[in-house]
């Protein structure tokens, strides 16, 4: 399907995407829309606050985890939008987009201004675990919605679950379980964990030796990097000297990319000890090659190659961004879609109206279909074990990875038996 790439260096590309971002927001009015489902006909555009739908896209645009977010995901969003169009031609939707740096602090001030002072009804991707947690706080205070893509930490939907936020990719469990069962089985079960010194790491480690220990593994220690780390030598050297069978990085993107290029420059590629990405996106093996990712397994909650409308979505994609979608960009479209559609159908943009709509209302698009929300707000779909090609079986660019095994949604997540969100117990279990 493709025949090129976009060879520009990522900052590059994300420079250009920031100015455009800066530039103005994405804007569709009434009169660009086509006409209006009779269905809807009769809701759409009351009760609409400021008469506009307002969604913020905040990410890492510049940063370690920008490639498999960041500007990307503000182009899924437009997507997004586009497709909408044909249903609420009587909808102004504004999309709007910030870099929140990795820090806290600043995805807080962002995010609080949206929704405080410039009306922004929705917010979407976040990708960083310590920025979403403080998020999480702002969106509950405001009764504001917000969705997660790329965020890890199980408590998210766990002790710190809420009702105005939404899980749409995966957690940690979700990405370790599987694997780690599996290759334990294997009689892989010493394993020493590398990983990025930040909730989402922490979490992750955590998650992972829980899994360990019920599979009937044994950890052999866990070392944190601090986020943005470039030299990976004394925590591969830790790895090595722990007698493990498996190192596990428990980190992403750009962190991803130089911890495993280094472990093939120190040869321990071609050692007796396995690597594991625990988080692994289409950005990190395009960014170290096929020479260097090759044998990898990891597991994703959606791939471009999977079937002809997921083709069909990444062409789109790839002609707006001269890179294929990522998972993170593929859920960012489909919660943008997803949402619109409900303020569409009870025209509304009041909070509790359309997460009720959400929730009764199964998705239908090339990402998860018919994948609903469960009382944690998890959406729960499928998932995918698969392995890095080898260089000589690539057969296109970009299709990088073979799919091992589909992971049915209904052994990818926690029991709810096992929650500890509110939402749950309030619920009843």
């Amino acid at each position: 399907m493709m025949t090129k790439t976009d060879d520009r260096p990522a900052s590059t590309r994300r420079g250009l995407a920031g100015r455009l971002l800066a530039a103005a927001a994405i804007t569709v009015s009434a009169a660009a829309l086509a006409p209006l489902p009779a269905d809807a006909a009769g809701t759409s555009g009351a009760g609409i606050s400021d008469n506009v739908v307002r969604i913020g896209v905040v990410n890492d645009q510049s940063g370690p985890l920008s490639d498999l977010a960041g500007a990307g995901s503000v182009v899924a969003a437009g997507l997004a939008l586009e497709d909408f169009k044909a249903l609420a031609p009587s909808l102004k939707v504004e999309i709007v987009a910030a870099d929140h740096q990795n820090k806290a602090d600043i995805g807080v001030e962002v995010v609080r201004k949206w929704y405080e002072a410039e009306g922004v009804d929705m917010v979407v991707d976040v990708g960083n675990s310590a920025v979403a947690l403080a998020v999480q706080s702002i969106a509950r205070e405001r009764n504001k919605l917000v969705i997660y893509a790329a965020v890890g930490t199980t408590d998210i939907t766990g002790s710190q679950c809420s009702p105005t936020g939404l899980a749409w990719l995966h957690d940690n469990y979700n990405l370790v379980s599987g694997p780690i069962r599996r290759l334990v089985a294997q009689g892989q079960d010493k394993w020493f964990f590398i990983a990025a010194d930040y909730a989402f790491g922490q979490n992750m480690v955590k998650e992972s030796e829980s899994a360990l220990k019920a599979a009937g593994g044994t950890s052999m220690g866990a070392v944190f990097h601090p986020l943005g780390t470039t030299d990976y030598a004394s925590f591969l050297l830790q790895a090595q000297s722990s007698g493990a069978d498996v190192v596990a990085f428990a980190n992403a993107g750009a962190q991803l990319v130089t911890s495993m290029k280094q472990w093939n420059e120190f040869g321990m590629s071609t050692g007796p000890q396995r690597a594991v990405a625990e988080l692994m996106f289409l950005t990190d093996i395009h960014g170290m090659g096929l020479e260097t990712a090759q044998g990898l397994t990891g597991v994703t909650a959606w791939y471009w190659d999977l079937n002809d409308g997921t083709r069909a979505f990444a062409k789109r994609f790839f002609d707006r961004h001269g890179a294929m979608p990522t998972a993170p960009q593929a859920s960012v479209y489909s919660a943008v879609l997803h949402y619109l559609k409900a303020v569409a159908a009870t025209g509304t943009d009041e909070t509790g109206r359309v997460v009720a709509h959400m929730r009764a209302t199964p998705v239908d698009d090339i990402y998860a279909p018919g994948a609903r929300l469960r009382a944690d707000n998890k959406l729960v779909h499928d998932f995918y074990l698969v392995q890095v090609k080898q260089p000589g079986a690539l057969e296109k660019p970009w299709a990088y990875y073979n799919v091992l095994e589909t992971i049915p949604a209904a052994y990818a997540y926690r029991p709810l038996s096992e929650s500890d969100c509110s939402l749950v117990t309030a619920a009843g279990k």
